[in-house]
């Protein structure tokens, strides 16, 4: 079994690398491999190995191409990994930062932000990242909130309606914003919403890289807390776990790691719903394995989206939420009739 998780490991480095490669080299400019290596080379690991590099290949692969290939990677392992911790804590495949609501309230944070054009003291361009993490958190808690209020036991099904009610709350009020405004930058706002990684640069990626960070270790340091709470949260105590102080890192970390993805690209849907169920289903719920193998194919996947979205109507682009949503919600539909019915047969 541990062999086979390893080649898992392998698998998904593999792939996270080759997608890349791929999204660098691919788009409707075609740029030689030789000279994208060079480029690499050169702002990577300051060695210069080809004579003459053209300018603008130059700026394609290095001011557009790569801080967007980092980007996917980035939001895409941190959705999956937060996905991946919401399951794990809920215990149940359907959780998910998008349908759980987290991802909405984020957005309006991240909108509130972009629309009035201020700053919080002392964090300059941060204050969008913070607010976006802020905004979902909140979204999180009043979720959990009506959940409490009308279901004890926490039922998934109350907390996947609770969710779409904040949702669309949520929702509502960004297009109350967007609705009420005279500005013509709105039309950006909504592109945004719909999930992009495009034309953002480096400045975005180190917006990202922080908390993504943070959120990362939070999680990864608790695989121990999850596997326990996956037993059920009256083992979990009888196993020594903390539930509820565990329970407020692990969320704590999962809002991290969305609303500031969410700040950066918008809503971008189900990847963290796709990934760890695939994950799951290959390594089985061992959440030493999960949640990391779930961050290195999340990269991956977003990273390959991200491509098809810039290329399947090329020289036009389609927002990554709208591939991620085409792929993302035919699986959600799956696993909910599927969980009803096994729920149907054990009856």
């Amino acid at each position: 079994m541990k062999r086979k998780v390893w080649l898992w490991y392998a698998f998904a480095g593999g792939t996270a690398i080759g997608a890349s490669l791929l999204g660098l080299l691919a788009s409707s400019v075609t740029v030689p491999a030789e000279t994208v290596m060079a480029i690499l080379a050169k702002h990577v690991l300051r060695w210069t190995w080809m004579s003459e590099i053209p300018v603008s290949q130059e700026l394609i692969i290095w001011n557009i191409r790569a801080p967007r290939v980092v980007l996917g990677l980035l939001i895409g392992a941190s959705l999956s990994l937060a996905g991946a911790a919401f399951q794990g804590l809920l215990r149940n495949p359907l959780a998910d930062p998008y349908i759980i609501g987290v991802s909405s309230g984020a957005s309006l944070g991240a909108v509130l932000v972009l629309f009035f054009q201020f700053t919080l003291w002392g964090l300059g361009s941060f204050s969008l990242p913070v607010m976006a993490i802020l905004g979902g958190f909140v979204a999180l808690v009043l979720v959990f909130g009506m959940t409490h209020l009308s279901s004890r036991n926490f039922a998934v099904e109350t907390i996947i309606l609770s969710g779409v009610i904040m949702t669309s709350f949520m929702s509502a009020i960004v297009s109350l914003i967007i609705a009420l405004s005279q500005r013509e930058d709105m039309s950006q706002i909504l592109y945004w919403l719909m999930g992009n990684v495009g034309m953002r640069g480096w400045s975005y990626a180190q917006l990202l890289l922080p908390f993504s960070i943070i959120g990362a270790l939070l999680l990864l340091m608790h695989v121990r807390e999850l596997n326990a709470l996956a037993l059920g949260e009256a083992s979990a105590e009888h196993l020594g776990v903390s539930v509820r102080r565990k329970k407020v890192m692990i969320l704590l970390g999962a809002s991290l790691l969305t609303g500031a993805s969410v700040a950066v690209s918008g809503a971008i849907g189900f990847v963290g719903l796709v990934i760890p169920h695939l994950v799951r289903l290959v390594t089985g719920p061992d959440h030493r394995h999960v949640l990391p193998l779930s961050m290195l194919i999340g990269g991956a996947y977003l990273v390959l989206a991200d491509l098809l979205a810039r290329t399947i109507i090329a020289p036009r682009e389609l927002p990554i939420g709208v591939i991620t949503a085409l792929i993302g919600a035919p699986v959600f539909a799956f696993l909910l009739i599927r969980q009803q019915a096994g729920r149907r047969g054990r009856g």
